[in-house]
């Protein structure tokens, strides 16, 4: 069972993105635990994201949760962001041999019924059949240096005209670009913002 969501999910890690892949068919981005601290193209694109699609952000209900939570409400205006919030459950998830420091389960041990509800408290906004999901092929590294952004004298320069425009920091790298343009905007328009033809 996949429930279709309009919005981004922010969670923590990998386990957790596993774990609400098999509920929800959306866009979900890992901060890396404190990753996010010093990852400013990561924190850009849940930035971007959030500007384009809103995001929820669901993580662990720990210390370390909140933190993060924190982090992120700190750097994207209220506007675009939802909250859903995994009850307090102790015990220990099955990979692990111990529990966490709190000894409460994080996202990756809660139940599918559990996660849609928290999703659904938080706002969610839930679609029905085919929405204006993402169409096309993503892009790739070939399309970025078809559009002179990579592999050229000036691809740098390029580059940098490129994500003032999407308001963006200068110092992301191409790859994180090429991340931003797959998630944030469809096929289409990206190939539009790199003055691309649709192949």
């Amino acid at each position: 069972m996949h429930i279709k969501i309009q919005e981004v999910i922010a969670v923590e890690g990998r386990y957790d993105k596993n774990t609400l892949s098999q509920v929800v068919d959306t866009l979900i981005i890992e901060t890396r635990g404190f990753g996010i601290f010093k990852d400013p193209e990561r924190m850009a694109l849940l930035r971007k994201a959030a500007e384009k699609r809103g995001l929820i952000v669901l993580t662990d209900s720990d210390g370390a949760g909140f933190v993060i939570r924190n982090r992120i409400k700190a750097a994207i205006p209220a506007k675009y962001l939802k909250h859903a919030y995994i009850p307090d459950v102790y015990g220990k998830e099955r990979r692990k041999r111990k529990a966490g420091k709190e000894g409460k389960l994080g996202v990756e041990g809660m139940p599918p019924q559990v996660l849609e509800e928290v999703l659904r408290r938080a706002g969610a906004t839930f679609r029905t059949g085919e929405g204006p999901e993402k169409g096309g092929a993503a892009l790739t590294k070939g399309d970025l240096f078809v559009a002179g952004l990579t592999g050229r004298p000036d691809s740098a320069q390029r580059r940098q005209e490129l994500l003032k425009k999407l308001s963006l920091p200068e110092h992301m790298s191409a790859n994180a670009l090429l991340e931003v343009l797959n998630t944030c905007y469809t096929a289409q328009e990206a190939l539009d913002l790199l003055g691309l033809e649709e192949t």
